[in-house]
């Protein structure tokens, strides 16, 4: 069964610093769960078929000219038509007066009315995207997240195998935390995985022997981060000497995240190998890979050996 997340009117109202023009209650106990907008132009025309009531209804330049036009009468139809839908909320943009009529249609039906003076095209660019990260399918997995080299790397393993302690070197190193312990997925669009760390423990770590710290008191502001997207999975296992390991790197190697593929690597953990500076590598190869390069394909062909890249490239379902 696929959750159905919301976002409070409250938050939308602060993110976009709208004027609440009418609020039916407390907008921190409004829910809003559709993340489509409208622009409901057919609609007040009077074509009524396949207007989809669910979505947020903006009311533009456009919109608003064409209804000052209108009779009296067939305002107040038109207006008390769309409320009585229960759109989830009305947007007038550029800051345009509102109409008796749309406010008395509001007050009824019990339809929350805001106001913006940012453009309609800006405010709907703006308000898909969030309305996409805030209601995006998630889920939340045991791992570390890190941007190393501006890639953002989702540490996974057994607990004890050296997550947290690879995450601290890397941030020694100068870069980034998003996340210990606990991420919080989310797929923002068809290709795209964003992570982030619960609020209540973010920036917090847990080191075996030390205890509980904070990432952003003890290295400053500029060694976490919020968000970040996941470019590559690293799972870290401890060595199996009876395992074969990828020593060329030809074939590539992805994991099924939320129906989208991400490029994955298994790390062998064993004393002596220095994880942070593994990672580092990594996160530089994918990006050359993400470019067109491959060092393994390079080889080859200056050996004089045939270069034939994997066909069918090795795709493993979330299992872990």
């Amino acid at each position: 069964m696929v959750s159905k997340y919301s976002v409070s009117l409250a938050k939308i109202i602060k993110e976009f610093s709208l004027e609440s023009v009418y609020l039916p209650g407390d907008p921190a106990d409004i829910a809003i769960s559709s993340g489509d907008v409208n622009r409901p132009g057919l609609f007040i025309n009077g074509f009524y078929e396949y207007f989809d009531a669910d979505r947020i209804q903006i009311l533009g330049k456009m919109e608003m000219a064409y209804l000052e036009d209108l009779p009296k009468d067939v305002l107040q139809e038109r207006m008390n038509r769309m409320c009585a839908l229960k759109v989830p909320l009305i947007i007038i943009t550029r800051g345009s007066d509102v109409f008796p009529e749309l406010l008395s249609a509001a007050q009824e039906h019990g339809v929350p009315v805001v106001r913006t003076k940012e453009s309609t095209t800006n405010l709907m660019v703006a308000m898909i995207a969030f309305m996409n990260v805030e209601l995006a399918p998630r889920i939340t997995r045991h791992g570390v997240l890190v941007e190393c080299y501006g890639e953002g790397l989702l540490i996974l393993g057994d607990s004890g195998v050296g997550k947290s302690e690879t995450a601290i070197e890397l941030v020694k190193r100068g870069h980034r935390l998003i996340a210990d312990d606990a991420v919080e997925i989310r797929r923002v669009s068809n290709k795209t995985l964003v992570g982030s760390s619960p609020e209540n423990i973010r920036h917090f770590m847990e080191l075996r022997g030390i205890g509980i710290i904070n990432a952003r008191r003890l290295f400053g502001m500029g060694s976490v981060k919020t968000t970040e997207k996941i470019d590559m999975i690293v799972k870290l296992e401890h060595w199996d000497p009876e395992k074969v390991y990828d020593r060329m790197g030809m074939d590539n190697e992805y994991t099924t995240l939320l129906g989208i593929n991400i490029p994955s690597l298994t790390i062998p953990v064993k004393p002596g190998r220095n994880l942070a500076i593994i990672l580092e590598v990594a996160a530089m190869n994918n990006r050359q890979k993400k470019m067109g390069y491959n060092a393994a394909q390079e080889l080859l062909a200056n050996l004089g050996m045939p270069v034939t890249p994997t066909p069918t490239e090795d795709v493993r379902e979330w299992d872990y």
